[in-house]
């Protein structure tokens, strides 16, 4: 894992001129890249975390079409913020935002912080986040180190083992890399680099601005660094669910606040073993649940989720409720449209809806 100092340091302002020229002639033209606005940066940040550019843009343009400023998130509901963050999936990262949006107004006088420390006691913002907040929207010298970072870091100076356990040594070395001037460009350059020649397959060196600097390149195998980790098989859990209805309202109930998709409402369902006798068995959870009394009908449909650690089959059904329910709550089939739902549930709703 070493690196010969004297390489770094004689390589080290042609590396800096090299990537910033690339970066002004080929950067990628993304909206939260228009200004240098902390809230809009922060907010992309936040959004970017475990999701693809490509995705996100359009929950970026409508989150900020909704919430403008810091004071609107601040003012606005959960439900409201969960509801627009619909679709983009990890919730957490909406709570943790709108959560972190009254910290501002309450302690830092409605101002994104300007320091890693205050930055850092936020909820939701990590070392990575911190730093790309305040690099780009305040132009502070402070390193990053994404996966598109890590990977180009690895290959340039041919760090071996796996990322997670040399981010101890890419840290520092990102850091030192890091031009007087323009942090938030390079450290963008850097990201964009790994992103669009540097990508963890078939890396496009021939069109790299560092190839004759990068020892991965140099050595004939870049793709050996850094290291790949090996895949776990992703578990798959099987459900019945109920659409349960009565005088035009259907029944839901809403997730804890915390923990997956904490928040959200969602149709009753549970987890099943094997699919038999399935009518039988969901009438008994219904009643057992929910305590109210059903008549199950036909099958609505299967629907499908892929989450993060497991995928989910919801096996659907029409329900007609015989009294009323203890628990949950009663919804307006209309207003369905209104509340936060996961995409799997929101599938099922526009099932129901009056069209």
């Amino acid at each position: 894992m070493a690196i010969s100092k004297d390489l770094l340091l004689l390589n080290k302002e042609k590396f800096q001129t090299k990537l910033l020229q690339w970066f002004q002639k080929n950067k990628r033209d993304l909206p939260w890249r228009k200004n240098r606005d902390p809230y809009a940066i922060w907010v992309s940040e936040i959004m970017l975390q475990q999701t693809q550019v490509n995705t996100v843009i359009p929950y970026y343009n409508h989150f900020l079409k909704t919430f403008p400023t810091i004071r609107d998130l601040t003012k606005a509901n959960l439900s409201k913020v969960l509801t627009v963050w619909e679709g983009l999936g990890y919730y957490s990262r909406a709570r943790n935002l709108h959560q972190a949006s009254r910290i501002i107004a309450n302690h830092f006088k409605g101002k994104i912080p300007e320091t890693p420390k205050d930055l850092l006691s936020l909820p939701g913002i990590g070392r990575y986040t911190a730093g790309a907040i305040l690099s780009i929207a305040y132009n502070k010298v402070t390193p990053i180190l994404d996966g598109n970072v890590k990977r180009v870091l690895s290959r340039l100076f041919v760090v071996s083992g796996h990322p997670k356990k040399t981010e101890e040594f890419l840290w520092p070395l990102s850091e030192s890399l890091i031009p007087k001037g323009s942090p938030g460009a390079f450290n963008q350059a850097l990201m964009d680099l790994g992103s669009m020649i540097c990508t963890p397959k078939i890396p496009n060196c021939l069109s790299c601005p560092l190839k004759n600097l990068c020892q991965g390149y140099l050595s004939g195998k870049p793709e050996s660094y850094p290291l790949r980790s090996v895949k776990k098989k992703v578990p798959h859990i099987e459900a019945i669910a109920a659409v349960i209805q009565k005088d035009g309202k259907v029944l839901l109930r809403q997730r804890p606040p915390r923990g997956l998709l904490g928040g959200l409402w969602e149709f009753p369902h549970w987890k099943i073993e094997e699919k038999r006798r399935l009518r039988l068995r969901l009438r008994n959870y219904i009643k057992k649940e929910m305590g109210v009394n059903v008549e199950v009908k036909e099958p609505i449909g299967t629907f499908h989720q892929t989450y993060s650690h497991f995928k989910l089959t919801l096996h659907v059904f029409k329900c007609d409720a015989i009294d009323g329910s203890r628990k949950g709550k009663w919804i307006p089939i209309k207003n369905l449209s209104l509340l936060p739902l996961s995409s799997i549930h929101r599938k099922i709703a526009k099932t129901i809806i009056p069209k």
